[in-house]
């Protein structure tokens, strides 16, 4: 028996459920601690025009292979290519590209979950505390908690595309964009805020070094979910008059400003609480900024307003970023469900029980790979070091497959699909996209630099996660 195709009921709903796609921990953490690693105002400057120069193009393809399928990544590549086995295969690449991300990202969410439960009712100074986060990430609880999580998700996905993602993307984007602005505007009232701002939104151009070059590239790509099947699913949910090129463009514009604002809202909060902090002493990682850094920042508060004031607004963050996580998490279960239902034929209901028995037992895993079981926490060397089955999945799966998956996304619509049948896909609901400077350029750019780009950050993040060196000499 055939079944009705899924679709968005608006623009405005895809839009929302795209942006709440690519907005998430990585634009509201992991943005404004690249930012402060490298440069501040010259990575805000590089990262922008990587956005709009090359993270664009991608997305754009992404979408019309999947309006024109109808299909996610490997029913997209699989069409397009009279069913070539090795299109195919990298098709599967892109389906269990989320399937795993999803493990570790559900872990971080439970994490946040945690957090704000334990901020609600009066903990912040454990939270704080030199021993809390270790202790935490080993509670038993945690299993509760990701029982919590996991019923929010399946709540959101079992409803479909339209009373599920779209109607969930309408509440928490909106929710999410309002609770940025209203912590920005508390942040730059504390002392020594405008120093943070300055920092942040004036570039020094003589800090553009290829690392800074590099690191922004990456936070780009990454940043707007490229890689990970998200945007060829979505777009397999878009009516055939919608105008891809220029939803892509709204995705992007907004995607970068929550970025943005997110930097407004995190590096004058960081400068706030140590004037003579040097940016270079943060850690790289978004998740040790979450979790240890930013509650001895909210703790710290207190001084000026009181232990409830404090906690008040580190839980209003950790709301934030749960509302940022839960919309990334849904758009990335969202591609290997898709996949369950239309190539095995999976009611949608028994796609996400197939998920909780695969996925969830992963993430269990992963959970335990904190310091519970020794084997998880253990599980793997390379690069000199012991990795835990939570490392080795991020490392693969999040930093390394994803601009491959970016790669082999541009060689196909390009050389296997052909230009002309993605200029005659984007030329449905946008009549004059035809023979424009648009059209040029995604053409151009799609089938020279940008696939040799994305290849040399595959290759040079392989050589630094798994053997140690750079290829590029930073």
């Amino acid at each position: 028996m055939s079944k009705t195709k899924e679709h968005f009921s608006s623009r405005i709903g895809f839009i929302l459920a795209a942006a709440g796609s690519a907005v998430g921990i990585g634009n509201l953490v992991g943005f404004p601690v690249n930012a402060a690693k490298n440069g501040g105002g010259a990575f805000l400057l590089v990262y922008a025009l990587f956005i709009f120069i090359i993270c664009l193009p991608i997305m754009i393809a992404e979408m019309a292979v999947g309006r024109k399928t109808g299909k996610q990544p490997v029913g997209a590549y699989k069409n397009l290519s009279n069913n070539n086995k090795l299109w195919g295969a990298a098709g599967f690449i892109g389906v269990l590209t989320p399937f795993m991300i999803a493990v570790f990202y559900m872990v971080i969410t439970v994490w946040l979950f945690g957090y704000l439960a334990l901020t609600v009712t009066g903990n912040l100074d454990y939270l704080a505390s030199e021993q809390g986060f270790s202790e935490f990430i080993n509670s038993p609880y945690l299993f509760a908690v990701m029982a919590i999580v996991a019923s929010m998700i399946h709540f959101i996905l079992v409803a479909g595309v339209k009373d599920g993602i779209e109607k969930a993307a309408k509440v928490l984007m909106p929710a999410l964009f309002i609770m940025l602005i209203l912590m920005v505007i508390f942040v730059l009232t504390l002392d020594n805020a405008m120093a943070g701002v300055k920092f942040f939104i004036i570039p020094d151009f003589n800090k553009i070094t290829p690392s800074v070059i590099n690191s922004a590239l990456s936070q780009a790509f990454f940043s707007l979910s490229l890689g990970m099947g998200i945007l060829i699913t979505y777009g397999s949910y878009i009516n055939r008059d919608t105008n891809i090129t220029n939803s892509a463009k709204l995705v992007a514009i907004t995607d970068t400003a929550v970025a943005f604002t997110a930097g407004l809202m995190i590096l004058p909060a960081v400068f706030s609480f140590d004037p003579t902090l040097n940016p270079d002493d943060l850690s790289a990682s978004s998740v040790s900024l979450i979790f240890t850094f930013l509650p001895k920042i909210f703790l710290a508060l207190q001084v000026s307003l009181g232990y409830f004031g404090a906690s008040a607004v580190a839980a209003f963050f950790f709301l934030l970023v749960f509302f940022a996580a839960i919309t990334s998490l849904v758009s990335i279960i969202e591609v290997p469900v898709s996949y369950l239902i239309t190539e095995k034929c999976q009611t949608r209901k028994k796609a996400l029980s197939t998920l909780l028995m695969t996925a969830g037992v992963l993430t269990i895993f992963a959970t335990l790979s904190f310091g519970m079981v020794s084997f998880f926490t253990e599980f793997l060397d390379y690069a000199d070091k012991t990795n835990s089955f939570f490392d080795v999945i991020y490392d693969i799966f999040y930093d390394t497959i994803l601009p491959l998956n970016g790669f082999l996304l541009c060689i196909f619509v390009t050389y296997r699909w052909k230009k002309h049948n993605l200029s005659k896909e984007l030329s449905i609901g946008n009549e004059g996209y035809m023979g424009s400077w648009v059209e040029k350029y995604v053409n151009f750019s799609l089938s020279t630099f940008i696939p040799v780009i994305v290849l040399g950050i595959f290759l040079n993040t392989v050589a630094q996660k798994f053997f140690g060196f750079s290829l590029l000499g930073f």
